[in-house]
């Protein structure tokens, strides 16, 4: 049963130090050094610890978020440990998973953080609800004004310029250009 640490920064400027120091302090018998952003999908030294690791084995990191992209991919990485019979442990929070009282510590935080996220979300879709029913919407500002959409107008009824010409014109894209047409004729 080993002890296997993973150590991550985002850029090459910041130091590891203080990460390996505790791993080691933590008794690792190997540590995987990264130095990449957490987002990246692609993390060799992440692929390489989770493939050497065990059965027994446990997977050390000074925190969570040295782990995981997000709540739900720290979750997918601490099912995945689980499956194959593989513990983790976040120094600084205190977690191991190898424990009853770790794994129930580790999932109420998962939980948490999932509920937070959902209720972000629940609110931004009210908000947006709220500002719709104000008559406002989302999305940018029209890139066409009333009278570069009467003068584009014009120019298509005059049947001398291709749509491609027009929105070249007004610096916008046909898309923007037949949009304003159709809403042009449906005001009619």
């Amino acid at each position: 049963m080993a002890s296997v640490g993973y150590a991550r920064v985002s850029t090459q400027e910041q130091n590891l130090d203080a990460q390996t120091d505790a791993l080691e302090a933590a008794a690792c018998d190997k540590v995987f050094v990264e130095h990449a952003s957490g987002v990246l999908a692609k993390r060799p030294a992440l692929d390489d610890a989770l493939d050497y690791l065990r059965e027994g084995d446990t997977l050390v990191v000074t925190k969570l978020d040295r782990l995981g992209r997000s709540v739900r991919n720290l979750k997918e990485i601490a099912n995945g440990l689980e499956r194959r019979g593989v513990g983790l442990r976040a120094l600084s929070q205190g977690i191991d998973t190898t424990t009853p009282g770790g794994r129930l510590f580790f999932h109420m935080l998962a939980a948490i953080a999932e509920f937070e996220h959902d209720l972000i979300v629940e609110r931004t879709k009210d908000g947006l609800a709220a500002a719709r029913a104000r008559g406002r919407k989302g999305g940018g500002r029209s890139k066409m004004t009333a009278t570069k959409a009467k003068q584009a107008r014009a120019m298509y009824d005059e049947k001398t310029y291709t749509v491609q010409q027009i929105a070249d014109t007004f610096g916008v894209s046909r898309g923007t250009i037949y949009r304003h047409l159709e809403e042009d004729i449906s005001s009619i």
